[in-house]
């Protein structure tokens, strides 16, 4: 497993019964976990600290419970880039802090390619993986289907020192845009895609990761450059093996060129020895 411990900004101060508590900056939020499933608190006197709550409806959803004042929006920094936090429906804040891992072996190797490094970033969300990019100096086309979180890519760019940097933001179904890319030809050094488990994009089109992954990679490899850098795909969906990642890059991409690698990431507990799994990744690399 690869762990992303380099924070300052952001950490686990505990976790257990299904929740975890966690330090986003100065503001502290309690959010459910699925993995999470001891009983036990290592520490109960800081969880009195939790600025706020996000519980779970009987119905589906939830929402969140604020125990003391929290900002409608604030600010964390991981090394040179900074992102906007802001609480939203279904526990999310905006930013998946294990993907730090992703983002460092991105930049190194963009930064050893010592060429100019096209990037396409599918599913992109609130653009971690953008940012990162750009701050390493490559060119990045930012793809997402929701115009809210397109927008606020753009504002973690800017606040990272980055709005003049040569990013194009996509609002779009991400399989239809490929496929105009393949029809006009256009090439990227680099392929990141993050896809939900499952979702619509925003004309109505169905998602369901299981059905729809491989055939997306195939169509991805008709946009890759004759020199390509690397190829990653992140997932969150639930009883899939990391291998499984890495065995359709290996069966769809067709290279007998470069590494394949696979693997979990996950979130170190501080002062614990204790890590919580966070998602899976397969990658191709030059």
């Amino acid at each position: 497993m690869e762990i992303s411990n380099d924070w300052k900004d952001y950490e686990i101060l505990d976790m257990a019964d299904g929740e975890k508590l966690e330090r986003w900056g100065d503001i502290v939020l309690i959010r459910p976990d699925p993995q999470i499933i001891w009983k036990n608190k290592s520490f109960p006197e800081k969880w009195k600290t939790a600025n706020a709550t996000y519980v779970r409806s009987n119905t589906g959803g939830g929402m969140w419970k604020y125990n003391k004042k929290v900002p409608a929006s604030w600010k964390i920094k991981y090394k040179d880039l900074t992102f906007n936090i802001k609480p939203m429906g279904f526990k999310h804040t905006g930013l998946f802090p294990e993907q730090a891992v992703n983002w460092d072996w991105m930049i190194d190797k963009i930064k050893n390619a010592k060429r100019e490094i096209n990037v396409l970033n599918l599913f992109a969300y609130t653009g971690g993986a953008t940012v990162a990019c750009s701050y390493a100096g490559a060119k990045v086309v930012h793809v997402d289907s929701s115009k809210g979180m397109v927008t606020w890519a753009k504002e973690n760019a800017e606040t990272s020192g980055l709005k003049d940097k040569p990013i194009r933001y996509i609002v779009d179904d991400v399989r239809k845009f490929v496929e105009r890319e393949i029809r006009r030809g256009n090439k990227y050094d680099a392929i990141i895609m993050d896809p939900p488990s499952y979702g619509r994009g925003k004309n109505g089109e169905v998602w369901q990761f299981e059905n729809n992954i491989a055939d997306l990679v195939n169509l991805c490899k008709q946009v890759l450059s004759d020199k390509p850098l690397f190829f990653l795909i992140n997932s969150y969906t639930t009883g899939i093996s990391s291998r499984v990642l890495e065995d359709i890059l290996y069966l769809e991409l067709d290279r007998k060129d470069g590494k394949l690698s696979s693997g979990e990431i996950g979130l170190p507990m501080k002062d614990s020895k204790l890590v919580l799994p966070c998602g899976i990744y397969g990658r191709w690399e030059s």
